[in-house]
């Protein structure tokens, strides 16, 4: 079986992960920095999930799971040791058509976690449909070495080129011209090395004298 490939806009989505242990820890995280709401419940927490709790940015239930719990979340992740509990899970959000994701059992998830690398707006994902973790882990620890932060700095900095393109009217055809001559240039090479006088060059040499990191309120 394929999985479709998406990236899912979860701001102030309401979100329930059941389990307390460090790899609900860890779903708890991503979720909350995808900017869902998030929730959790299990008797037992982790010292950081408690932190996050006292911090305000997650909202704790100390109990075992219940049927309703499903009621008012758009998306489930399981993360339990109990094989039973996690099947119950997954039976009750596919009952309430929600997105579930059972931690380690793709056979009951309706959606799973790739491998992810990820430089400011840059993001890589890896699946290799549940047959391997290891070697999507593999994989991600490779791309993390050819995808560098200066991938970071680089979108930062496109974005506000292209802001600035827009803002002056030029075409869509001159705007794509202009960044496709940036993305196949040295720009990455003078971001990694932090070249400011190349950079500001080639900015100049691209796109005309008013455009230096200056002029652009651009700072690493």
């Amino acid at each position: 079986m394929g999985y479709y490939p998406v990236f899912l806009d979860l701001d102030q989505t309401r979100c329930l992960v059941v389990g307390g242990g460090t790899i609900a820890e860890r779903k708890v995280e991503a979720l909350l920095a995808a900017g869902g709401e998030v929730a959790l419940i299990s008797p037992e927490l982790t010292a950081a999930l408690h932190a996050l709790e006292a911090a305000g940015r997650l909202t704790v239930q100390q109990r075992s799971y219940q049927r309703g719990d499903l009621d008012t979340v758009a998306l489930v992740i399981a993360a339990t040791d109990d094989p039973a509990l996690q099947r119950q899970i997954a039976a009750d959000a596919k009952q309430a058509n929600i997105l579930c994701n059972i931690v380690d059992q793709p056979a009951l998830c309706s959606f799973i976690v790739p491998a992810v690398v990820q430089q400011g707006d840059l993001t890589i994902a890896v699946s290799t449909n549940g047959a391997s973790p290891a070697l999507a882990k593999k994989i991600r620890q490779d791309l993390a070495e050819q995808f560098g932060p200066e991938y970071a700095v680089a979108l930062r900095l496109l974005r506000r080129i292209r802001e600035r393109l827009i803002h002056e009217h030029r075409s869509a055809k001159d705007r794509q011209r202009l960044l496709t001559g940036l993305v196949e240039s040295s720009l990455l090479d003078y971001l990694r090395d932090r070249q400011t006088d190349k950079l500001n060059t080639l900015l100049q040499q691209t796109l005309g004298e008013a455009y230096t990191l200056e002029r652009l309120a651009f700072s690493w």
